[in-house]
C-alpha cells in the first residue's frame, strides 16, 4: 500500500530519499527553504559562469550510490583529471604529499628534522601505554611527529575551523586523514602513486556542475507524480508523543500544514529539535544549543586570462592569507566558463556568521579576494580581475569540538525514539560526511520506509568510503612501473 513521506530539505540526502521512494511507487513531498535544489552540492550561476559551493567530486566505493548517479545523470558525466596542491611558505607542495615535492620545497635540513620528529613520536608511542588521542593535535602529533604537524596540519586546520587544534576532537582527524603514513609515502614515491584517502587520479563530474545532478533528480521526482516545493520553510513540526503528525510550513505570506505517514529531515538536527511542538525535553534542547557549525563563503572572480594554473583546487596553508582554498572551475569542466578566453576562480573563506569576514560587504570581499590572488602570484596584477560575486553558506560544516560528542549522543538517543521520523545527511546527523555518504543515508532511509531495517547512525563504520586502491589496482601500478623501468634499462 502506498504511503506519503514528507522530506525536509532538497540536498543530496533528501532528494535521494524521495527519488528512491518514488521509483518504488510511493508518494513524496520535498520541502526546501531555498530557491535551488542541491544544498551545499548545488551549482550557482553568475553572468553565465557556473560554480560549486566547495567543489564536489563524484567518487564512491558504495555500489548503490554509483549506480544511482549513473541512473539519474547517465551520459552527462565527464571524466576529470585530478590535480591539487598545497601552498605553504611561498611554495607549492603536491597533495597528497609526495616525497620528491616535499624534499624539494622544504630542503634537506627541515626534511631530516621532520623524519627525526616522526621517529621520536613513534618510539614514544611504543613506550607508553596505549590510549586514544583526545584531540586533533594529539592524534596527528602521535602519528607523524610535532614538526610535520606544525608544517602541514596546524595552520590550515585552524583556518578551516576557527578554533585551536587542541579543541578539535581526534575522531575528526581519524575520519578525514585516515590511511596517511610516512612509510606509505616512501612506497608511493617508489611506485609513482599516492596511496591515501584522496589518491584517485580522475573522477566523474557533471558537465555543468553538481547542481545538474540534483536538478535532474528533482525533475524525475516530479515526473513520478510527487512534489518538490521550493522557498518553503518548515516553521514547526507537530507531534503526538513519539509520532510526527504534520509540518507547518511558510511559503511567502501563506502558512499551511503538510501531513504524511513518514518524515525524513536533512535540516540541521539542532534546528529540528527546536521546532518540535510540543517542545523537546530541556536536556535535549540544551544539547541542541551546544552543537556548533562553521559557515563558509565563496568569492567567484572572473579573471581575463585564458589559463592560470592546472589544478582543480589549491589549499592555502599559509596563515598570512585569509583564503583557505581556491577552485579553478574551468579545470573541473570547460563548460562552467562561458568565455574560453577567461578563467573563473572560487576564493573560499571559512568563517562564522557574525565574524569579520562574514560581515564584510560583497565589494570588500571581492577586493580582498583580488588582493590575495595577486599576493599569491597566481594572477599578475589586480587589473586582470574584471568581475566577481559572493555566495554565503550558513552551517556548511558541523564542528567536532570538545563537547560535540556528548551533545550529539543526547540528540541521537532522542531522535531514535520517534516512530516515523529519520534524520539524514551531513547536517541532519551532524557529521562531516562526503556527498556519497549523504546520498547513502537518504537511500537507506527510503529502504527503512519500504520495510527494511538499517541503522543510519552507523553508516560511517559499516561502509568503506575511502578512496583507496584495491590490491588488483596496486598490482597493476607496480607491473606498469616495472615495465617502464625495464624499457629504460
Amino acid at each position: 500500500m502506498a504511503s506519503r513521506t514528507v522530506v525536509i530539505g532538497a540536498g543530496p540526502a533528501g532528494l535521494v530519499t524521495a527519488y528512491d521512494l518514488v521509483r518504488n511507487g510511493q508518494e513524496a513531498i520535498v520541502l526546501e527553504q531555498a530557491d535551488k535544489v542541491g544544498g551545499i552540492s548545488r551549482t550557482e550561476t553568475y553572468k553565465g559562469y557556473r560554480f560549486d559551493i566547495g567543489g564536489h567530486r563524484f567518487f564512491t566505493k558504495v555500489g548503490e550510490v554509483q549506480a544511482l548517479w549513473k541512473e539519474i545523470l547517465g551520459d552527462d558525466f565527464i571524466q576529470v583529471p585530478r590535480l591539487s596542491r598545497i601552498y605553504y611558505r611561498n611554495r607549492f607542495f603536491d597533495y597528497p604529499l609526495s616525497i620528491s615535492s616535499t624534499l624539494k620545497n622544504i630542503g634537506p635540513i627541515d626534511s631530516t628534522l621532520i623524519v627525526l620528529s616522526y621517529l621520536k613520536a613513534r618510539a614514544k608511542a611504543k613506550l607508553k601505554p596505549e590510549r586514544e588521542a583526545e584531540n586533533f593535535e594529539e592524534w596527528v602529533t602521535e602519528r607523524f611527529g610535532q614538526r610535520l604537524y606544525r608544517t602541514f596540519f596546524k595552520s590550515y586546520t585552524e583556518k578551516v575551523w576557527g578554533i585551536p587544534c587542541d579543541k578539535i576532537q581526534a575522531e575528526w582527524a581519524a575520519q578525514r586523514i585516515k590511511g596517511l603514513s610516512l612509510s606509505k609515502a616512501v612506497i608511493n614515491a617508489m611506485f609513482g602513486s599516492n596511496d591515501t584517502k584522496t589518491l584517485i587520479k580522475e573522477f566523474d563530474y557533471p558537465i555543468l556542475g553538481p547542481g545538474m545532478m540534483w536538478e535532474k533528480c528533482r525533475d524525475l521526482i516530479k515526473e513520478g507524480g510527487s512534489t518538490v516545493e521550493m522557498n518553503t520553510r518548515a516553521l514547526r513540526i507537530e507531534r503526538t508523543g513519539t509520532r510526527i503528525d504534520r509540518v507547518i510550513v511558510q511559503q511567502g505570506d501563506q502558512v499551511s500544514a503538510v501531513t504524511g505517514d513518514h518524515f525524513v529531515s536533512s535540516m540541521p538536527v539542532s534546528a529540528l529539535v527546536k521546532r518540535l511542538d510540543p517542545p523537546a525535553p530541556k536536556a535535549v534542547l540544551e544539547a541542541a544549543n551546544g552543537l556548533k557549525y562553521r559557515d563558509f563563503l565563496i568569492v567567484p572572480i572572473v579573471v581575463n586570462i585564458k589559463s592560470l594554473f592546472p589544478d582543480n583546487w589549491i589549499y592555502i596553508h599559509s596563515p598570512e592569507f585569509r583564503v583557505g582554498r581556491i577552485q579553478n572551475f574551468k579545470n573541473w569542466s570547460a563548460a562552467m566558463v562561458p568565455d574560453p578566453e577567461k578563467t573563473c576562480l572560487g576564493m573560499e573563506y571559512f568563517c562564522s556568521e557574525g565574524d569579520d569576514i562574514w560581515e564584510r560587504s560583497d565589494e570588500e570581499l571581492i577586493r580582498l579576494a583580488t588582493k590575495e590572488i595577486v599576493g599569491l602570484d597566481l594572477v599578475p596584477d589586480a587589473s586582470f580581475v574584471e568581475d566577481g560575486t559572493v555566495i554565503r553558506q550558513k552551517k556548511a560544516y558541523p564542528v567536532y569540538d570538545g563537547d560535540y560528542r556528548q551533545h550529539l549522543a543526547v540528540l541521537q538517543d532522542f531522535m531514535q525514539t520517534f516512530e516515523n521520523l529519520q534524520t539524514v545527511g551531513r547536517n541532519g546527523m551532524h557529521r562531516y560526511n562526503n556527498q556519497d555518504h549523504s546520498m547513502l543515508s537518504g537511500l537507506l532511509a527510503a529502504k527503512n520506509i519500504l520495510g527494511e531495517k538499517h541503522d543510519l547512525w552507523n553508516i560511517n563504520v559499516e561502509r568503506s568510503y575511502h578512496e583507496d586502491f584495491t590490491k588488483e589496482q596496486w598490482a597493476e601500478i607496480k607491473a606498469q612501473k616495472e615495465k617502464e623501468l625495464s624499457a629504460v634499462g
